[in-house]
């Protein structure tokens, strides 16, 4: 594939992940926001406890091994089977380990009554052996509106009956209705748009083979995911499931926000990356785009998220809700560096180089667990708890950015440089928004000249100064408007 072909197919799954990023996470919110309003900090609480044990089991799930087959030069039908047979083997064990275990865990929390909707919940796992395969597939070959159009019909349907079920009384119940029904029908719809099933073949040296590469990253993905989930667990049985609560509440929206941004922009990156990995200085200007891109749209949106948190989330949610505010800042300030890892770490992987990726988790958790449980146990404030992902996280920078100054050339120097003027201009901008709304009581009026200052000093600063990352944009965006009038013509 050419370098001028790879860009388009790069640009338009760009395009198309970040619809559906958009679109998921939008029907998601609204449904939260529904729940939200009708349940309690303690529902709430609960509910993040059980997320803990279907995120970590769809971690072992996967194992790695869709990336392994994005990431791969060459596949055909016996490595897709063998994967998928290998995941949903996997899979089975899980939820029956789950099932089994879920009354013990709902008994340690005090929480008898979440027992039945995390066994229902956890059928989850079965439908991500099946998905995973089918999103490397497409993810593979850039084709990613077969993903958009999916996600599309899933979020739309899940998202209609979950919030149904929270208007009627169902609580809990609507949450996990609503995540299955979104898994089941995501993976239905993509399953008609691509010609693949799994045949009844495994082979023993393609699984070895696949293996090799994930084990890695199924490491590292535990360690993530665990301590991502650690404070949740420590939090639910420390302090009390009201703290959680906020907690969680607090994480979910700066969360959804990254991930539906930098989430559109990596995967992309990681199929692109995969494809030139034999020429170096290319990986290195399509990991730089990759990052200045993301800093570029998700850092003004944490500060602009940050700086109108206590009036969105009144207006949204309710005065129950407002104590979680300090939360919801801080992992704004987390979430905000989310490019620099990615990048660094999606490039990695690109290259084949899963050891070093699992090398820098093993350094990173080390350090990071300490911070929480001497923020937990030795602190005992659930405050300084949060504040030490802050921490963890600006070290992180560094970890992940060392190995790619010897992998791709782009050294960690390198990488401040292109991402400082965005941080200047989002808290610039971000200052003049939050001294602007000082003046406002109206808390949807704060939010509007909030969104207006933040958006004209950050998007007029950048365009009065020429920043390459703006330009870029709006060069890529004339191109592909340019690319639709050349076919409306020649149609």
């Amino acid at each position: 594939m050419n370098k001028e072909m790879l860009k388009k197919n790069t640009i338009a799954s760009l395009v198309w992940k970040l619809f559906e990023r958009g679109g998921r996470a939008i029907v998601e919110l609204a449904v939260q926001v529904v729940m939200a309003r009708m349940l309690s900090p303690d529902e709430f609480g609960a509910l993040a406890i059980m997320l803990v044990f279907i995120n970590v089991g769809n971690v072992i799930v996967q194992s790695g091994l869709n990336t392994a087959l994005v990431q791969a030069k060459r596949i055909d039908d016996d490595d897709t089977s063998t994967v998928f047979w290998l995941s949903f083997g996997t899979s089975i064990l899980l939820y029956g380990i789950i099932f089994f275990a879920s009354p013990f865990i709902a008994e340690f929390y005090g929480m008898e009554y979440i027992a039945w909707p995390l066994r229902v919940l956890s059928l989850i796992l079965l439908i991500t052996a099946f998905n995973s395969v089918q999103v490397a597939l497409v993810q593979r070959e850039l084709k990613l509106r077969k993903v958009f159009n999916a996600t599309l019909v899933a979020v739309l349907v899940s998202g209609a009956v979950g919030i149904a079920a929270a208007v009627v009384g169902a609580g809990l119940w609507a949450l996990v209705v609503q995540q299955l029904l979104y898994q089941m029908i995501n993976c239905f719809v993509l399953g008609l748009q691509i010609s693949w099933s799994p045949s009844l073949v495994f082979s023993r040296s393609k699984a070895k083979k696949h293996f090799s590469f994930s084990w890695k990253l199924l490491a590292s993905g535990l360690l993530e995911q665990s301590y991502q989930s650690l404070s949740d667990l420590i939090i639910g049985k420390q302090f009390s499931a009201t703290s959680l609560g906020l907690v969680s509440q607090g994480k979910k929206y700066p969360q959804a926000l990254g991930s539906m941004l930098d989430g559109a922009i990596q995967p992309v990156m990681l199929s692109a990356v995969s494809r030139v990995q034999s020429d170096v200085s290319q990986v290195k200007r399509l990991v730089r785009r990759a990052l200045k891109t993301s800093t570029f749209l998700i850092v003004p949106s944490m500060t602009l998220f940050a700086v109108a948190a206590k009036p969105i989330m009144g207006l949204l949610l309710g005065e129950k809700w407002l104590p979680c505010v300090p939360f919801l800042q801080m992992y704004c300030f987390i979430y905000a560096l989310l490019p620099i890892h990615t990048s660094n770490l999606q490039a990695l992987n690109g290259m084949g180089r899963s050891d070093l990726f699992l090398k820098l988790e093993l350094v990173k958790k080390a350090y990071g667990i300490c911070f929480i449980l001497f923020a937990a146990f030795v602190l005992k404030d659930v405050y300084l708890m949060i504040a030490m992902y802050m921490l963890s996280g600006v070290i992180a920078t560094i970890v992940n950015a060392y190995p790619n100054k010897r992998v791709i050339g782009y050294s960690y120097g390198e990488q401040l440089r292109d991402i400082a003027p965005v941080f200047a201009l989002s808290a610039l901008s971000g200052g003049l928004a939050l001294m602007c709304g000082a003046f406002v009581a109206n808390e949807l009026l704060h939010i509007i000249v909030d969104i207006v200052v933040m958006a004209a000093a950050y998007l007029g600063l950048a365009r009065i100064l020429h920043l390459e990352s703006l330009e870029y944009l709006l060069a890529t965006l004339g191109e592909m408007h340019g690319s639709r009038k050349r076919k409306r013509a020649q149609g």
